[in-house]
């Protein structure tokens, strides 16, 4: 029936007994939404440096450079390398998302343009919560599946119950308490295969006499992943990464800045490395996988689990995917909690409640997006096509945020126009079958273009809410006093 050993099962127990009892000791310390969202901002440089790497790092991702890597070779790593540029661009943005004292992205919108932006953007998050969940568990439950020959859906229904009961209980104090020991596991996913899998082609000189040159370059000559694709794709990533939801508690949720900073920027380069990893396992399975033997390239992961690990270290890779599926999408489902929480019942349905009210709803909210994500998951294609969907339409509201902080003259109908014309633009070059790279280009020219042209022909914002965002940026954390001279409040309720 099962795959699996008595020593795998038992493995994989521990791990979610362990993990568990783990988790649930950190909900006595949620006393209120704030807690619950953003774990009080309290968080250290240790912790931080968790949350981005588990966080910002997936089985999905793993397994999509591998069958990636698979079937075209290095250059398949780019489908999470294209972020490796954006990294530095990390520790300037860190002091930013903290100084702004936001607990949604969604407050961005709305303090720096407009309420009907923040209402769009909290829709916009809450379809990337549920695409990101859905991507999430479809990756992790097609390999386990593959792995076991147990039916997908068991693993589908089994791993959405173990991140909603953290998610659910404990909030974010528990999901980021819990990353420093999901992110050894990731660290496990990464790289375990790899010795395994030199041993049985021959080490590095036998990988490169089994494989065609072209297959260790990091550019295709041509299709998906050749120079121009990945360019846009490296672009487009460092326009949305402002925009990816999750951000404003991954680089928000620090103590300081500098906590903020080494988290959100060391956090995600231990992932680059971690990406190396993907893609030389993606290699082996070129070599020991007969191309077109798997149904999907993404099943080459755990076709390699089952034909090189022996028994217990196929429970710790079972163990090792489960653990990103729950740090993810427990950090994914509370973001979305707290979008919908904050920005849209508390502001529109019912705004006079007492926060254990909020607490409670932000709890109900974080298991019914689940129910979404469910349905995502059954219905995706490919993990490939989820991550460039959501990779493109993300830099398109991307385009207004990075204006907006650069740019005092940025007005709500020209973040307005930029996010629709991206947006047109984008589905008229598909509609008349221009590349990938061409897509992504003629977008942002259109989008970009726009937010300036309008904000120019449109009345600036206000003096006072300009004044307010500005004042709120250039005040380090810790001189919340000087906010308070001002008149302005540090707190958005």
């Amino acid at each position: 029936m099962t795959a699996l050993s008595t020593l795998d099962l038992a493995v994989i127990i521990a791990y979610l007994v362990g993990i568990t009892a783990f988790g649930l000791y950190f909900t006595r310390k949620i006393k209120d939404t704030e807690g619950f969202f953003m774990g009080n901002r309290r968080f250290g440089k240790s912790l931080m440096v968790a949350q981005a790497l588990t966080t910002g790092t997936r089985s999905d991702f793993a397994i999509g450079v591998v069958g990636a890597s698979y079937e075209i070779g290095m250059a398949g790593i780019w489908y999470q390398w294209m972020y490796i540029f954006s990294t530095p661009f990390y520790w300037l943005l860190s002091p930013i998302f903290r100084r702004t004292r936001y607990t949604t992205t969604a407050d961005f919108f709305e303090e720096r343009y407009s309420k009907s932006l923040g209402v769009f953007y909290s829709l916009f998050a809450l379809y990337l919560f549920i695409l990101w969940q859905g991507t999430i568990i479809k990756g992790a439950a097609l390999t386990i599946a593959g792995i076991t020959n147990l039916p997908e859906s068991w693993f589908i229904w089994g791993v959405t119950a173990l991140f909603v009961l953290f998610g659910v209980a404990g909030g974010l104090v528990a999901t980021v308490n819990t990353d420093f020991i999901q992110g050894i596991f990731i660290l496990i996913l990464s790289f375990m295969l790899i010795p395994f899998g030199l041993h049985a082609v021959g080490g590095f000189s036998g990988l490169h006499a089994k494989l065609d040159p072209q297959m260790f370059s990091l550019i295709t000559q041509k299709g998906e992943l050749s120079l121009f694709p990945v360019t846009m794709l490296i672009i487009s990533g460092l326009v949305g990464i402002v925009a990816q939801p999750h951000h404003m508690a991954v680089a928000g949720s620090g103590k300081t800045e500098m906590s903020c900073r080494i988290g959100w920027c060391y956090g995600n380069f231990v992932k680059r490395l971690c990406t190396i990893g993907w893609a030389l396992t993606g290699l082996i399975a070129a070599v020991l996988i007969t191309q077109g033997s798997v149904a999907k390239r993404e099943l080459a992961f755990g076709v390699l689990v089952k034909q090189l690990l022996p028994e217990g270290l196929i429970g710790l890779m079972i163990a090792a995917i489960i653990a990103t599926v729950i740090a993810s999408c427990a950090a994914y489902m509370i973001a979305g909690s707290a979008l919908f929480t904050r920005n849209l019942y508390k502001k529109y349905l019912k705004q006079a409640a007492d926060d254990s009210h909020y607490l409670l709803v932000g709890r109900i909210v974080s298991a019914a997006l689940t129910i979404g994500s469910l349905l995502m998951a059954l219905y995706l294609r490919s993990v490939i096509d989820a991550t460039v969907h959501f990779v493109t339409i993300v830099a398109f509201v991307g385009i207004p945020m990075w204006v907006g902080i650069i740019w005092p003259r940025a007005t709500s109908a020209g973040a307005w126009a930029s996010i629709i014309g991206s947006s047109a633009m984008w589905l008229i070059a598909r509609e008349i079958k221009w590349g990938q790279g061409g897509q992504l280009l003629s977008a942002l020219l259109v989008g970009f273009a726009l937010s300036i042209f309008v904000s120019l022909l449109t009345h600036p914002e206000s003096a006072d809410r300009l004044q307010r965002f500005f004042a709120l940026m250039h005040t380090p954390v810790g001189e919340e006093e000087n906010l308070e001279r001002a008149g302005l409040k540090v707190n958005l309720d």
